[in-house]
């Protein structure tokens, strides 16, 4: 039955004509699909995004967020899933672009791919700022203050602050709202330019099939693999259900978490905080939104404007941009190409540093000294040890039995919250420093025991990594079967009273809850199904 209808849709639609990648068994894992996973974040906050549009209203945006949160059926569900989905969108992207920087795959013939994926991340982190800017209460309010003040401090560009914010300390968020639809149309116009381009090339071989540039299947190459229907789509709906169901839970359940610490509110509470006007808007520290966190940091080491806008926006931008041009090495292992390796090791960890930093002191002046002390040993031990890393090869030269820059990222993590955290309690020894001091020395324990035998060039197997998929036996295949059985049983039994569920009011996220229950054991179930009739 389920043949019959694929062949349907295959023949209706001209699947069999479509210039897709053709992927071979062992690229299904989820590693090489976060370009998936971020598609299926952008398509949730861009489905929730045109509900909330129904009732917003730009000129009264506190208000009428709180109208969606309080009087509109499920509105709450909506929202704040929508925020998450905005959140859980760029941490993929950063966890996407990063895994392609590490594995090489700004390198020819995929250039411009890269590119326009760097231009997406940046209206990414446009289009959210603008989102947050919409709710009105008193930290989007302060965060456009900051954005404005910003943009004033810079000779000429004062004018653009209208054009950009419109009205917007009246209560007019218009202006606004129309940067963040036009915004988010641009995103969707870049990403199925990107989407065509990436299907062209077909994602990245593993470094054990191809070592060099271009890392490409050839045509014919692409006849022993599977075709992209129904294999890939089944592969994707799965991961999209999965995505989606993790989007609706979190914010859902974190709605009924009451007095968090205000370090932990910027990261996890989906709720308005109070409208800047009212008394309770006093009390609160004014953050950003998380993910712009680190910039404003950096906002607290300079009063020269345009030296932070250079640290924190346009020399980094720069070179993600030039990369692809800049590493002209035909290698993509990261041991043969260490300086550029070394830079994004350095870059993914100053990026979570500083993000930390800026939700611990936001707005706290940062003296120079202190900035050498943050950011000076993870250059030293970076440098140090993809120095000391000689890579070992076999008969044919190949690199084996490495570490990845991931485990190494960890490591400088480590290592460096372990220098911060020891130099604090010696200057300040109390019971906080000891109690911050102990973990991460537990943390940079563990890590260092990762990494020590590759930096002792201890003897390791290599990982051998077969191109074809083991057989899978027969009984694992039938448990799968049981598995799917039952996960569509609790999913219809949850979907039978999630209706019971108050529309508004205190207990309406569970709503969210269990429709995300739901996609979850949907996504599982695909996936098991994915197993079951794929899988040889």
């Amino acid at each position: 039955m389920s043949s019959k209808l694929s062949d349907w849709f295959k023949e209706r639609l001209g699947l069999d004509d479509l210039p897709f990648f053709k992927t071979p068994d062992y690229m299904y894992k989820v590693d090489y699909w976060l370009g998936a996973l971020v598609a299926s974040a952008f398509i949730y906050t861009v489905i929730t995004g045109l509900i909330l549009l129904l009732y917003y209203n730009a000129q009264a945006g506190y208000n009428s967020t709180e109208f969606v949160i309080n009087s509109v059926p499920y509105g709450s569900v909506v929202l704040y899933s929508h925020l998450y989905g905005a959140y859980a969108m760029i941490i993929l992207a950063y966890v996407h672009m990063f895994r392609n920087y590490f594995a090489g795959a700004y390198k020819k013939p995929r250039e411009l791919l890269w590119i326009i994926g760097v231009i997406m991340l940046v209206l990414t982190l446009g289009t959210a700022f603008l989102g947050y800017s919409l709710i009105g209460d008193a930290l989007a309010t302060s965060a456009v203050d900051v954005g404005e003040g910003i943009i004033s401090s810079i000779p000429g560009l004062s004018i653009f602050i209208p054009l950009l914010f419109g009205n917007y300390d009246a209560g007019d968020y218009g202006r606004v709202l129309a940067w963040h639809i036009i915004f988010t149309a641009l995103i969707g116009l870049l990403f199925v330019f990107h989407f065509f381009m990436a299907e062209h090339y077909g994602m990245m071989p593993s470094r054990k099939v191809k070592d060099k540039v271009p890392a490409v299947y050839m045509k014919e190459e692409w006849q022993k693999f599977n075709p992209w229907w129904p294999r890939n789509f089944v592969y994707m709906m799965s991961l999209v259900f999965l995505s989606w169901g993790f989007i609706l839970i979190i914010p859902n359940a974190l709605a009924y978490l009451n007095g968090l610490p205000q370090q932990l509110n910027p990261f996890l509470n989906p709720k308005p905080a109070p409208p800047p006007n009212s008394p309770a808007a006093a009390h609160i520290t004014t953050y950003p939104p998380w993910f712009f966190l680190f910039l404003y940091k950096i906002a607290d080491f300079t009063s020269d404007v345009l030296i932070f806008l250079f640290i924190g926006v346009i020399i980094p931008l720069i070179y993600l941009i030039l990369v692809p041009f800049l590493d002209r090495t035909e290698y993509l292992h990261p041991l043969k190409r260490k300086v550029f390796v070394g830079i994004g090791i350095l870059m993914a960890t100053y990026l979570i540093q500083t993000t930390i930093w800026g939700d611990l002191t936001p707005g706290v002046e940062i003296p120079v000294g202190q900035q050498v002390l943050v950011y000076l040993p993870p250059a030293i031990i970076v440098a140090l040890g993809l120095s000391a890393i000689k890579p070992r090869t076999d008969n044919k030269g190949n690199i084996k039995g490495t570490i990845s820059p991931i485990t190494v990222l960890a490591f400088v993590l480590a290592s460096s919250l372990f220098v911060i955290a020891g130099i604090e309690l010696l200057a300040n020894p109390t019971i906080l420093t000891v109690g911050i001091f102990i973990p991460l020395a537990g943390i940079f324990v563990l890590t260092t025991k990762k990494i020590a035998p590759i930096a002792l060039k201890a003897e390791q197997k290599s990982e051998n990594m077969a191109i074809s998929e083991e057989r899978v036996p027969e009984w694992k295949k039938k448990l799968a079967e049981g598995l799917v059985a039952v996960l569509f049983i609790y999913a219809v039994v949850l979907a039978a009273q999630i209706w019971t569920i108050p529309a508004t009011g205190y207990f309406s996220n569970l709503f969210g809850v269990d429709l995300g229950l739901i996609f979850l054991m949907l996504g599982e179930g695909i996936s098991l199904y994915h197993y079951v009739v794929y899988r040889k």
